[in-house]
């Protein structure tokens, strides 16, 4: 690796680590146009946008997922669910939540390793070891889950994609 791309990834772990002791989790954004990443060639074509959470973990909850958001609303969905996770609630698979603009449905999220990269790299494990991740899983603006008929939302279903 080049010293300018080792530099990047140290300061980049060095603000991860700084925004987790600082507010409990960092949110990873990949998608569309968020990459700064020296050299990288990231065009966005490889499937719906996503984020997660990162130091959830560290409070003994799997990390959060979500699909097909802008970062906006990703951050203020997370950064409220971090919150609950924060108070002691328990966003495992099966809870319903209401609120945001939708109803939301906890899903577990069988091959979390193909997907949270910085989460496994900040806790040091291995794909196969990966941290147990949970999908924040919206209904659309109708009222309609990405498991029903008609849904208008890119969401895919858990253990279908990989970054």
């Amino acid at each position: 690796m080049d010293p300018q791309t080792q530099a990047w990834f140290d300061q980049y772990d060095a603000h991860i680590t700084t925004t987790i002791r600082r507010f409990g989790w960092f949110i990873q954004y990949v998608g569309g146009d968020s990459c700064s990443r020296p050299g990288c060639s990231c065009t966005g074509d490889d499937g719906p946008p996503f984020a997660y959470t990162v130091g959830l973990f560290g409070l003994n909850h799997p990390e959060l997922l979500m699909f097909d958001v802008a970062p906006a609303a990703a951050a203020m969905v997370l950064n409220e669910l971090g919150e609950r996770v924060r108070d002691g609630e328990s966003l495992l698979p099966g809870v319903t939540i209401e609120g945001w603009k939708r109803k939301i449905v906890i899903e577990h999220v069988p091959n979390p390793g193909e997907i949270v990269l910085t989460a496994n790299d900040y806790y040091r494990r291995p794909p196969k070891v990966s941290v147990p991740v949970v999908q924040v899983t919206y209904c659309d603006d109708q009222g309609v889950f990405p498991w029903e008929d008609g849904c208008r939302s890119d969401q895919p279903r858990p253990g279908t994609f990989r970054a």
